[in-house]
């Protein structure tokens, strides 16, 4: 049986979310979106689960989508991208309406929609290494994860599109000046200080918490339908030229190329 790409760990009232393809840098593919959504169906419907751990195994948080899987997709990537997104924005929509608060426990770099991740989460504590980027558009590529509408109302219009548009990193420090994440620590101390935040609330009233969390779910208004926008947007992207040229300069290593592109 091979291992699962996302793994549940109960311990006590707090349920430890991995991802784990720590050899692929915790990308996300159809496999572990479908992955992440059984742990969030899971986390959701386990009474015993009054809080939720999120992070990544090996070096990595998570480097986003994987572009190896859409390339070999060829002119069906379109068709994959709208699959697993689907998975991936179910999965964030479960996350933020649970009644359990989600603490995203940030290692190494959080990379296109594994900063949707971050975003999506109730809190968020990352290492002091810890580094930040959205990168979509550095691949002729468009956001996900819920990333186009939370960031705006995270940290500003005006920072988001420095994010999107000029793919500037950022550092932990820099991270929490902008309101990304609620807390440094150490590299050595993430996993213990983010349960020592989960166990807190674990602790707490899980309805009221549960019910303060859907009523800022609801100040969202139109999240859902706009995940809907950004998985048709991201593939027709992924099959016009600029994905096309994107994915392949990135996969072959070189800049990509994007000015010689009309289409």
């Amino acid at each position: 049986m091979s291992t699962p790409s996302v793994q549940v760990e109960t311990r006590g009232a707090v349920a430890l979310v991995t991802l784990n393809r720590p050899d692929s840098a915790n990308t996300l593919d159809l496999e572990t979106a479908m992955d992440l959504l059984a742990a969030a169906m899971t986390c959701g419907r386990n009474p015993a689960v009054r809080a939720v751990v999120l992070t990544g195994a090996g070096r990595q948080f998570c480097f986003g989508g994987d572009l190896r899987a859409m390339a070999e997709r060829g002119t069906g990537a379109d068709g994959y991208l709208r699959e697993l997104t689907a998975y991936l924005h179910s999965a964030i929509s479960h996350f933020v309406r649970m009644d359990a608060p989600v603490i995203a426990a940030v290692n190494g770099t959080a990379a296109g929609a594994g900063v949707g991740l971050v975003a999506m989460a109730d809190f968020a504590i990352c290492a002091r290494s810890s580094k930040f980027s959205l990168s979509y558009t550095g691949v002729g590529l468009t956001p996900d994860a819920g990333t186009s509408f939370l960031l705006p109302r995270a940290i500003g219009g005006k920072r988001t599109m420095e994010l999107l548009l000029l793919n500037r990193q950022l550092t932990s420090a820099e991270a929490l000046d902008w309101g990304l994440v609620n807390q440094v620590v150490d590299d050595s101390q993430l996993l213990e200080e983010s349960f020592k935040l989960a166990e807190r609330l674990a602790s707490g009233p899980l309805r009221a918490f549960g019910k303060t969390k859907r009523l800022v779910a609801a100040a969202l208004g139109a999240f859902e339908s706009h995940m809907v926008l950004e998985s048709e947007t991201i593939a027709s992207q992924a099959v016009c030229a600029e994905g096309v040229e994107g994915i392949e300069a990135f996969l072959h290593k070189r800049a990509p190329d994007f000015t010689g592109v009309t289409e």
